[in-house]
């Protein structure tokens, strides 16, 4: 089969598109047909060998922990899948990925793929929607009547944040540029906010305090400092960027994001997409054989959006 790896820790030319040997699954594991991956920019920061002691890899490493496609074999004691059956996976960080024609998957990983959106096109919900459903349910604890703030909403995460925030009935303000203006307020966003001035004295955005922020953006220390001064007493502030700052007088909560894979929150996501109320957008769809481009692309600051990798 034709897979992209890497045979060393490195730039985006470490990359190769190349002949690998196809995995067989063992017990517990389901070989899945790959219609499409997407970039991460965990994917380059793991590549780069920046988390090399957080995710230790065996080298070659195939990237890609997005994964849609249909299930082509099954493992020993897999139950409640068969062969042909469509599946999206959040993958292991550590194992091999799905920029490949085939790529392995626990089991347990698997939910049942959306029916509504074209197969490739789903590789764009597992890390990014798990990653804003977790940070706004079980970190942030969201519900209805709260006021929200996604800073950093344009990309992949803050599209799928304003999307469930709106679901749960908060009232959400996303920090965004003006291209992706119209498209969030379209997603349910309440009040857009184009730019925040940190060295703004006093230091504030329209709609503070906030129940809870949720920063996407990357941010300094001091940066994410003044977030917190945008939450409420008792609120959270959650970032998947920087780690927040403690803020115990007040009784805020904070965190930083580490996603993991969760099959029953991905088939809630999934129920959403069908049922027309989750919205998948994705910004590009490339050949496999870009991937090495696509990463290149990431580092210059040339990719908006999510690219979805599609095998020939």
């Amino acid at each position: 089969m034709k897979a992209v790896r890497y045979h060393r820790y490195g730039d985006s030319d470490v990359l190769v598109y190349e002949e690998a040997e196809r995995p067989a699954p063992g017990p517990g594991q389901v070989l899945v047909k790959v219609a499409g991956t997407s970039f991460n920019p965990v994917d380059a920061a793991i590549r780069g060998g920046a988390l090399h002691e957080v995710f230790p890899l065996a080298m070659p490493h195939v990237p890609g922990i997005d994964a849609s496609g249909t299930v082509a074999e099954l493992g020993a004691g897999v139950e409640g899948r068969r062969v042909g059956d469509a599946v999206v996976a959040f993958l292991p960080m550590t194992a091999d990925g799905a920029a490949a024609e085939y790529a392995l998957a626990p089991a347990e990983a698997l939910a049942a793929a959306p029916r509504t959106v074209a197969r490739a096109d789903a590789a764009a919900l597992p890390a990014v929607g798990l990653t804003a459903w977790q940070s706004l349910f079980e970190l942030a604890e969201v519900r209805a009547g709260q006021s929200v703030l996604v800073n950093g909403a344009g990309g992949a995460v803050g599209a799928y944040a304003v999307q469930l925030a709106e679901h749960a009935g908060a009232v959400v303000t996303a920090t965004a540029s003006a291209r992706s203006a119209d498209r969030l307020r379209d997603y349910g966003a309440d009040r857009i906010v184009g730019h925040i001035d940190y060295t703004a004295a006093p230091f504030t955005v329209e709609g503070a305090p906030f129940d809870a922020v949720l920063n996407l953006a990357p941010t300094t220390p001091e940066e994410i400092a003044a977030l917190a001064g945008l939450v409420a007493d008792g609120g959270a502030l959650v970032s998947t960027t920087t780690p927040p700052p403690e803020e115990p007088r007040r009784g805020v909560r904070t965190a930083r994001v580490l996603v993991r894979s969760d099959a029953d929150q991905l088939a809630e996501l999934v129920s959403r997409v069908d049922a027309g109320r989750l919205r998948i957008d994705v910004a590009d769809r490339r050949p496999l054989a870009d991937l090495p481009a696509v990463h290149a692309d990431a580092a210059a600051g040339r990719l908006a959006g999510k690219t979805v990798l599609i095998p020939a």
